[in-house]
């Protein structure tokens, strides 16, 4: 005679009422914020961000605990409620960031971007990793070795905000300019590599930095690009063509399931399964406007809640209490000054190098500066894995910020001096600024 299964318990009357007041409590901070950030001229990731530090620890956290425990228990279960939503924000977020890479692009204006992605990657990378090694040993996450923190904080500083880049650009009618053909490649550049990167240090901090665990992130690294460009993109290929002719929203729920099972399966490698989402959002642009258009009717929803959502959560775990200790903030100055100083630097040299004159040189060094939401999705993935603490999470989304803040004005600055040429006029009427929404 076989036995039923114990019924699985269901979530608590009380823990779904709380779920439900979290939800709609960061919403409203996050957009009301967002609006007030609009109205100053900063990013709107700024003030969702900061919606979450405003409920955070940091603020209602010391001004009103009893409201502050009751709307953020620390129990485990009730946590991890939020994070899993959260958690499909961040791979649709990353899945629509993946759309904005464009092959094309890249291909046709492969010998710039290739000379400024090297100087706006490998430079900041290498005095990130040094970086890495230098800073107090009290930034280290519980699960983090140096080998692997120090990687970390290459990579963080290595990697742009191609989505905040691009809307920044749009805002700017800056896209059709060949300098902003330029920011966008080597932007889209430094976000593969840095998603890739990120595959390998997630692989390392769950088994130890060693050769063999690196060796193995690697060769699943090049495993998982292979069957991208051989399995993946002829598959994908072949689901949404009918999909496309059937018309209807089957499209956005297909490719809100690719992205979904792309994540899935690296995270079945140990790799992070945001690389997953990101793969996959590139191979669906890439299949034209027919695909793409399906990411953006998702993107209003994903823009409008799910990433807010998102980054208000992301700012529940920012500790400003934890910069009023010195060594720690000094840390987190000489992080933002490397940050800063490395991404500017290389983009400008990598820019000369291209045979790009002082005024293109120093637009792209600026926009390729903004670190924006890629940089808080990497540190909620280093916290994560256990490679950060709070005090370097509140460091990463520091230099995050201020990054993005930097970007725009000196943007306009630069390239103001500029004169438009026959090639970005006749750029502008073709529209083919289509390529890379906002």
């Amino acid at each position: 005679m076989s036995l039923a299964a114990d019924p699985v318990p269901s979530i608590s009357h009380h823990g779904m009422l709380v779920l439900l007041v979290q939800i709609g409590v960061l919403l409203i901070c996050a957009k009301g914020l967002s609006r007030l950030a609009a109205v100053v001229r900063l990013p709107a990731v700024v003030g969702e961000l900061v919606a979450g530090v405003v409920l955070g620890p940091s603020l209602l956290g010391t001004a009103a605990p009893a409201l502050s425990d009751w709307l953020l228990p620390r129990e485990p279960e009730q946590t991890h409620l939020l994070g899993a939503v959260a958690q499909l924000g961040v791979l649709l977020l990353v899945g629509i960031t993946g759309s904005h890479v464009d092959l094309e692009l890249l291909r046709r204006r492969r010998v710039t971007v290739t000379w400024v992605s090297l100087g706006s990657v490998l430079l900041p990378l290498a005095l990130g990793v040094g970086l890495g090694y230098l800073l107090p040993g009290s930034l280290l996450g519980a699960a983090g070795d140096r080998p692997s923190f120090a990687l970390f904080i290459g990579i963080a500083v290595a990697v742009s905000a191609l989505p905040v880049i691009a809307k920044t650009l749009l805002d700017m009618d800056l896209m059709h300019r060949d300098v902003g053909q330029v920011i966008i490649g080597a932007a889209a550049v430094s976000d593969v590599l840095g998603w890739l990167l990120l595959s390998i240090v997630s692989a390392t901090a769950t088994t130890g930095f060693r050769a063999g665990a690196v060796y193995e992130s690697v060769g699943f690294l090049l495993l998982v690009l292979v069957a991208v460009v051989f399995v993946a993109r002829p598959l994908i290929g072949a689901v949404m063509r009918p999909v496309a002719r059937a018309g209807g929203d089957a499209g956005m729920t297909t490719v809100v399931i690719m992205i979904v099972l792309a994540a899935a399966g690296t995270c079945a490698l140990n790799m992070e399964p945001v690389v997953g989402a990101f793969l996959c959002g590139v191979v669906i642009s890439s299949l034209g406007i027919e695909s793409r258009r399906f990411l953006d009717a998702v993107r209003p929803f994903v823009m409008a809640v799910l990433a807010p959502l998102f980054l208000a959560t992301a700012g529940l775990q920012v500790e400003l209490g934890a910069l009023r200790d010195p060594v720690t903030l000094w840390a987190a100055l000489v992080t933002l000054a490397v940050a800063v100083a490395a991404k500017f630097v290389g983009g400008y040299l990598g820019a000369r190098m291209g045979r790009l004159d002082h005024d293109h040189a120093l637009a792209i060094g600026a926009g390729l500066n903004a670190r924006g939401v890629v940089e808080i999705v990497l540190a909620s993935v280093g916290r994560n894995l256990g490679i950060l603490n709070s005090a370097s999470y509140t460091i990463i989304v520091l230099v995050a910020v201020v990054t993005s803040v930097m970007a725009p004005p000196i943007l306009r600055r630069t390239t103001r001096r500029m004169a438009v040429t026959a090639g970005e006029r006749l750029r502008e009427r073709e529209h083919s600024v289509h390529a890379v929404p906002s």
